[in-house]
């Protein structure tokens, strides 16, 4: 089961997503609100922490949740404050109870990841793509609109119009055809 913690959360934050399963893992950690205790209204421990990427609206309450459930955070860089298991591009990672694969995914940010699950129809889009075909920021430090718009089209190349769910950094997830939302989202950031 998929949940986003940060639903309903009057603070600037991320998503966050509580992946419970076989290995329950918070997908980032978002900002600004107390993610620990709302953790905790429905489980009682995670396994580990998988960041989208290091900007900190997804990983400002990352101390708290290390302190308080003792777990790894992986991601793609460790030479990011709080990130201590490197997953490469391509790389596997379990999230709840199936197998993600690790999409680098710059542009948006250099550390960027993606992590898509063809079993289960899910890709986690982190800040690449949102709703309704908007995409992520490229005036940040680190954005480039050339590498974001290739790193769309490498995600539009991996999934595929099964893509059943598609839970996004920020903004509603999408579980309606949200293949045409990464569609829509590449011929916006072309332009």
């Amino acid at each position: 089961m998929i949940r986003n913690l940060a639903r309903g959360q009057q603070a600037f934050t991320s998503n966050v997503f509580l992946v419970t399963g076989d290995r329950t893992v918070l997908v980032d950690v978002g900002n600004e609100f107390d993610v620990v205790s709302t953790v905790e209204e429905h489980v009682d421990d995670i396994d580990a922490v998988a960041v989208t990427h290091t900007h900190y609206d997804h990983v400002e309450n990352l101390d708290s949740v290390v302190d308080a459930f003792d777990v790894p955070v992986y991601g793609y860089d460790t030479d990011q404050d709080g990130v201590e298991y490197a997953i490469a591009d391509d790389e596997t990672i379990q999230l709840g109870d199936h197998d993600y694969r690790a999409l680098h995914t710059p542009g948006h940010k250099n550390d960027h990841l993606c992590f898509y699950s063809d079993d289960a129809g899910v890709l986690f889009a982190g800040d690449l793509v949102f709703a309704n075909g908007s995409f992520g920021r490229t005036d940040l430090n680190e954005g480039n609109r050339d590498l974001l718009v290739d790193s769309i089209e490498r995600v539009l190349s991996v999934t595929d119009e099964d893509l059943q769910e598609m839970h996004t950094g920020h903004g509603p997830s999408i579980t309606d055809a949200p293949y045409q939302d990464i569609e829509l989202a590449l011929q916006a950031a072309k332009f």
